[in-house]
């Protein structure tokens, strides 16, 4: 991967993990061949995968139904006044009902994201639904346009999926430091308080005053080692920022 596909990855990872609303595009079933927009909330899986929560009765679900085609549409202005200047990241690929084993896991994780899907698993017409990614589209502004085919935009199953609880745990308890000399470096935030809350294949989130932020690492770590070293090389790396 050449340096300037590799730069315009981590934009588009970092508008993909830092975003939970966008806009979703199913094909009309009611007016065939016609596109249909909604504005939904999601949240991303250990991998880049996207998941939604969305009832029955919701006119998209209906178009998925017939057609599980969909689009997902996430953009991020920049500070100038020039709005065809933003970022905007196209994810094309089809969404499906999560499998029955999976639904449990992405509960809680829609939980830890956003707390108010709870009130959503009173109603039983809701169900979750994830995109499986096929195709995706970065814009960064004037002249960073690309397609990003890449092996990193596939369906990874993370081998510390398992001891993904244990690994938060450790780190909020043990290594604290870490978590804000990163913090502190990445998003110009000095707390003491920030914990982490859920991983990534490429960063993991964090807690402050009751803000989630995306912490980004510079490559994938599919097992528990590699996650390690990549958290020991950000120790050593942002350590200057500890105080």
């Amino acid at each position: 991967m050449n340096d300037k596909i590799k730069k315009y990855e981590l934009s588009a990872t970092n508008l993909l993990r830092s975003a939970n609303s966008g806009i979703l595009s199913t094909i009309s079933k009611a007016y065939k061949g016609y596109p249909f927009g909604s504005y939904v909330t999601f949240i991303t899986g250990p991998d880049r995968s996207i998941y939604i929560y969305a009832s029955t009765l919701a006119q998209h679900t209906k178009n998925l139904f017939k057609d599980s085609k969909a689009c997902i549409t996430l953009s991020r202005e920049k500070e100038d006044d020039d709005k065809q200047n933003s970022q905007r990241l196209t994810l094309m690929g089809d969404l499906e009902p999560v499998n029955e084993n999976d639904k449990e896991y992405i509960k809680n994780r829609f939980h830890t994201f956003l707390p108010e899907s709870k009130k959503y698993s009173k109603m039983h017409d809701f169900d979750f639904y994830k995109l499986s990614l096929h195709k995706i589209r970065w814009i960064g502004g004037f002249g960073e346009i690309a397609w990003l085919k890449n092996k990193n935009w596939k369906p990874h199953s993370p081998k510390w999926l398992s001891t993904e609880m244990q690994m938060i745990e450790h780190m909020n308890q043990d290594h604290q430091n870490v978590i804000y000399s990163t913090f502190k470096a990445q998003h110009g935030k000095a707390d003491k308080k920030a914990k982490m809350i859920a991983l990534c294949v490429d960063g993991y989130f964090i807690e402050s005053s009751g803000e989630i932020f995306y912490i980004n690492f510079d490559d994938i770590c599919l097992n528990a080692k590699s996650y390690r070293e990549m958290l020991i090389s950000q120790a050593k790396q942002y350590r200057e920022f500890e105080q």
